[in-house]
């Protein structure tokens, strides 16, 4: 399947949405930073929940993840010079971010300019022509830290806006793969593919069953009947996401690596739950264990999830939910209080099929399937017992399925 240039006429005609008074607006501010309006583009860049499947994407297995309608919007237009110009709506207090084009393979801390830097050098690296500089403003809508992947949505909305201004014509897969190397290499995230890809290839109310070891990929239409998709956001940053995701990494490599001294295996999503608890001996460390048990069973979840929805199973789906989250819980260990009782209290609900965290953990967001008559009542249950526990409140929303990363036609 490839996405072709109908999907993304479509997506662009989908999220050109009632978004004229925003647009109206960053174009204002474009004109106040950087001068006239003359030439300036428009683009937009969602987030993604990953309904089922978490840590198994850098373990070469399934994930089943949609764009939203939340992300970020960028206005850039070309210069006739070699320098950048970058402005967030998010970080006002900084201001304009200049550098040359020649030094943008030079990081800048912990600057969010790193992933455009990052994105121009391995678009370049690949062979790409970016010659002269640009202007570029910014706002994101995603939480920062929420697990809903606004690193992501950042390159991506970076991807899709230099494509467009260079005329590169880099294949969608390619641009996808692109922004995971950015990622990886130079901001130095050991991330699986699942936020790019959900982010790249995302289509309206449909959800992405993705297989990360061969990227294929299946289109699967989101009907979800009576019930809704309500994003629960705990309102934590995630201080520890980037350490302990890159530990995680580790810790799965190493188990595979032990089980490698036996079974012909690449990954560990090629296992069974069966062929896995057979050899577990092979890995000899209590630790390393669960961490591997987790990126197993998940995959097998998601599998079996997927067969779920599309029959139109929600209860068995909600189930997986719930199942998810207890080994993301017990086995992997990227929870913590606020996200346990957020998931735990939400499966507690009249109305909720089932819960689990989304993202990365140690904070950001958990998702929930809950009947549509009860969202109002589930949120004010949910928050209030959030609030007593954890002693700030969370945020909740329901999540709108939408497109992929797109230029937007404004007119």
């Amino acid at each position: 399947m490839s996405y072709n240039d109908k999907q993304l006429e479509e997506n662009k005609m989908s999220t050109v949405v009632d978004n004229s008074q925003v647009l109206s607006g960053l174009t204002d501010r474009f004109v106040a930073i950087f001068g006239d309006e003359r030439g300036i583009s428009y683009f937009f860049s969602p987030g993604r929940i990953n309904l089922i499947g978490e840590h198994t994407d850098y373990n070469g297995g399934y994930v089943f993840p949609a764009s939203i309608t939340i992300g970020t919007t960028g206005l850039a237009r070309l210069r006739d010079d070699h320098k950048v110009r970058l402005y967030s709506e998010n970080f006002p207090e900084i201001g304009i971010i200049e550098f040359d084009l020649a030094d943008s393979g030079v990081k800048d801390g912990n600057s969010w300019s790193n992933y455009v830097k990052g994105m121009i050098t391995v678009l370049k690296e690949a062979g790409y022509k970016i010659d002269s500089g640009f202007e570029f403003l910014i706002q994101g809508e995603i939480p920062t830290a929420s697990g809903l992947s606004s690193s992501a949505s950042l390159e991506l909305l970076v991807g899709v806006t230099l494509n467009d201004l260079f005329k590169l014509n880099v294949p969608r897969l390619e641009l996808v793969q692109l922004g995971q190397k950015t990622e990886n290499e130079f901001i130095g995230v050991n991330s699986g593919i699942l936020d790019q890809f959900a982010i790249g290839f995302g289509e309206v109310k449909k959800a992405i069953l993705l297989d990360c070891n061969t990227l294929k990929y299946e289109m699967v239409p989101v009907e979800l009947r009576d019930y809704d998709i309500v994003i629960m956001n705990t309102n934590k940053p995630r201080a520890l996401a980037e350490s302990k995701y890159n530990e995680r990494f580790s810790e799965t490599r190493e188990a595979l690596k032990r089980l490698q001294t036996k079974l012909p295996i690449t990954a560990l999503a090629e296992l069974s739950n069966a062929e896995f608890d057979a050899n577990v001996d092979l890995i000899n460390d209590t630790m390393l264990i669960k961490r591997a048990r987790h990126a197993v069973y998940e995959n097998n979840r998601t599998k079996i999830a997927k067969k779920a929805f599309v029959s139109g199973d929600l209860t068995k789906f909600g189930d997986l939910l719930n199942a998810s989250h207890a080994s993301l819980k017990d086995d992997y260990e990227v929870t913590g209080i606020e996200l346990d009782t957020l998931a735990e209290t939400a499966q507690k609900q009249p109305g909720t099929l089932g819960a689990r965290m989304t993202g990365a953990g140690f904070g950001g967001c958990a998702i929930v399937l809950v009947a549509h008559d009860r969202v109002a009542a589930f949120e004010k249950a949910v928050g209030d017992i959030y609030e007593k526990t954890v002693g700030y409140p969370a945020s909740f929303y329901v999540a709108q399925i939408g497109s992929g990363a797109t230029k937007l036609d404004v007119n």
